[in-house]
């Protein structure tokens, strides 16, 4: 990818998830990347396909991170490497979240990526389950939901709702609780 194509995706990123899509223009982004309009356009045809790339993109990101999980070790083992994954992802790379939370809570850009958002919450419900399947397969499908509302609760009050948010002790409480799981 060329260097110039990363930037507008990294600038339209960063812009997306503080002002959201509809507040952000094509203009904006060009000014912000300081690229012509040319540029962005020969790489992208328009604001909706950098939206599509920038999630398709994420998605990859989160499923490399996420869902190819060691599963050499045993079962709990893959579980509590995918929390810590998780936790590590949400201090790292607060922007990657934010912007994932905007895109989910904005009707316009939920619609135009409705199938792109099912295909993502598939996959990973998936590989959560994956992991369940083999720690507890009477109560999998319920125990992923769980992992899955929880994780998200913490993302969207971690970014935007508590200033010390207690990331660490909520991660050793949700580590604690998904150990203790029996068969």
């Amino acid at each position: 990818m060329s260097d110039n194509k990363e930037k507008v995706l990294e600038t339209a990123t960063k812009l997306f998830a503080e002002l959201g899509f509809e507040k952000t223009s094509m203009a904006l982004i060009c000014k912000e990347a300081k690229v012509s309009k040319g540029l962005v356009y020969h790489h992208f045809e328009s604001k909706k396909s950098i939206l599509i790339e920038i999630f398709t993109s994420s998605t990859h990101k989160m499923i490399e991170s996420n869902v190819n999980i060691n599963d050499t070790i045993e079962p709990k083992g893959e579980l509590k490497q995918l929390i810590n994954n998780v936790f590590y992802q949400l201090e790292n790379d607060k922007l990657f979240f934010q912007f994932n939370l905007n895109i989910m809570f904005q009707p316009s850009t939920r619609s135009l990526l409705e199938a792109h958002i099912k295909e993502r919450a598939d996959i990973l419900f998936k590989s959560v389950k994956r992991i369940f399947d083999k720690i507890s397969l009477d109560r999998s499908e319920i125990l992923t939901y769980t992992l899955l509302a929880e994780i998200d609760g913490i993302a969207l009050n971690y970014l935007s709702v508590f200033d010390d948010y207690p990331l660490q002790m909520i991660k050793a409480e949700l580590l604690n609780k998904y150990n203790k799981i029996k068969k």
